[in-house]
């Protein structure tokens, strides 16, 4: 069977073999490391997600958040649930994986402290990539290409290029496709990372300037990316902080919103 563990947000892969009921042995910046709970980890709270195709993420987070430290909770899943990990991070959770079949992974979640997630319900940052349920509709094994490609590009550990320059990116990237849905998103999530109102103007500055006078006018200025922009400024110029101005995004421009919603009804 193959592992890989978690360790205060730190991904480390272990070595291929059989795991027998002793403590759990990692390297973790050179040194060993015994993971204590490994021996219990069967006795954790079970929640199969296998059969669910909407969005199971926030209750699953509300469930977590009820487990006391020194205790786990394991998820059952068809394919690696690599962006649930950063989520359950956020609450002090470290984790195992275990890879029973190309069609099961089972990850046991350990609580080593009570931590408060930055957002409630999507744990680490807001608008989690809640879409790759949609690939596993299709096929199990095209989830997990697509989950390992998105945390290739998302979750690499010491980026060349900042998250926050990412989304930026993406953010335009979306607008030339367009994609308003992913722009949208990619705003939100730049904006919980610190990205400034004199950022964002230069940015629809040079999305004027790239797409056209008529583009802007016809197309961007009337798609939810511009709302959610000008929602900011708004927020913003009334002195909010950017906690509230984030309250104010996720619930105009959060998943409840149909033009930002990746996951079909």
């Amino acid at each position: 069977m193959f592992f890989s563990v978690c360790y205060n947000d730190s991904k480390i892969t272990i070595c291929k073999g059989i795991i027998t009921n002793t403590n759990f042995l990692f390297k973790k910046g050179g040194k060993i490391i015994t993971m204590e709970w490994e021996n219990k980890k069967d006795s954790f709270k079970v929640v199969d997600v296998r059969e669910v195709t909407t969005n199971f993420l926030p209750g699953l987070l509300k469930k977590a958040g009820q487990v006391p430290v020194g205790e786990g909770i394991s998820v059952i899943q068809t394919f690696e649930p690599i962006p649930l990990y950063s989520a359950m991070a956020s609450l002090g959770f470290e984790h195992i994986t275990d890879k029973v079949s190309d069609n099961e992974y089972r990850v046991y979640f350990y609580r080593e402290e009570k931590k408060e997630a930055p957002f409630p319900g999507t744990g680490d940052v807001p608008l989690k990539p809640t879409a790759m349920l949609n690939f596993k509709k299709i096929d199990n094994s095209l989830a997990n290409v697509a989950v390992n490609f998105w945390n290739l590009t998302w979750g690499k550990e010491n980026p060349a290029i900042d998250l926050k320059t990412k989304l930026l990116l993406s953010l335009a990237n979306g607008v030339g496709a367009g994609r308003y849905r992913q722009a949208t998103r990619e705003l939100v999530k730049a904006y919980s990372l610190g990205v400034t109102v004199d950022e964002l103007d230069e940015l629809f500055s040079l999305l004027v300037w790239n797409g056209g006078i008529g583009t802007f006018a016809s197309e961007i200025g009337t798609s939810t990316l511009f709302s959610a922009y000008k929602t900011i400024k708004a927020l913003e110029g009334k002195r909010k902080t950017r906690k509230e101005v984030m309250s104010e995004l996720m619930e105009k421009f959060g998943e409840k919103n149909p033009e930002v919603n990746v996951m079909p009804a």
